[in-house]
């Protein structure tokens, strides 16, 4: 069975499978998920067989929402597929939408629903091998500045969200 993912064809939106989106560059819905502790954020390196972007950090998780599936059901279902985490309550933030480049001809346009989850460091993780092959918490600011020495050991989108939005996304943490 195929993954068909929301995208938006001829300004309508569809049902299409997610390689065809990426190969396509076709805008379409997506969900990011960051779970925080205190200023610490969790986050991913993606595990080394994954199509796009295989082995490089990113936020908590990720995903496309299923053609009718709720963006915060997304994000709950996506927190536990990837790292084995229940229990959080994940808040809407903001919805940015971006373009970029992810090798292999593959292009992300995604109109992106951004939530934050707050935990504490303890938090059982229990990742995916398929999906994740290492985890860590770090502190915001910490890893803005290793993404500015770094660019290329992250995804893009986790480099956009960063340089572009923090201040969207994590208001009151991002100033402390």
């Amino acid at each position: 069975m195929t993954d068909m993912i929301p995208a938006w064809v001829n300004g309508t939106l569809t049902p299409v499978e997610k390689l065809e989106v990426h190969q396509r560059g076709l805008k379409h819905k997506a969900v990011s998920v960051f779970v925080m502790a205190g200023t610490r954020v969790l986050i991913q390196r993606r595990a080394l067989g994954k199509y796009h972007t295989p082995g490089l950090w990113a936020n908590t998780c990720c995903t496309h929402p299923a053609w009718d599936e709720d963006a915060s059901a997304c994000a709950v279902r996506r927190l536990k597929e990837e790292l084995g985490i229940t229990g959080l309550s994940p808040v809407f933030r903001d919805r940015v939408e971006y373009r970029a480049d992810v090798g292999g001809g593959l292009t992300e346009h995604e109109v992106v629903d951004i939530f934050v989850a707050e935990a504490t460091e303890t938090l059982r993780l229990g990742p995916d091998p398929a999906e994740v092959c290492d985890t860590r918490w770090i502190d915001l600011h910490d890893l803005a500045a290793e993404v500015r020495r770094w660019p290329d050991r992250f995804t893009p989108w986790l480099r956009i969200y960063l340089e572009e939005h923090t201040d969207r996304i994590f208001a009151a943490v991002a100033k402390g």
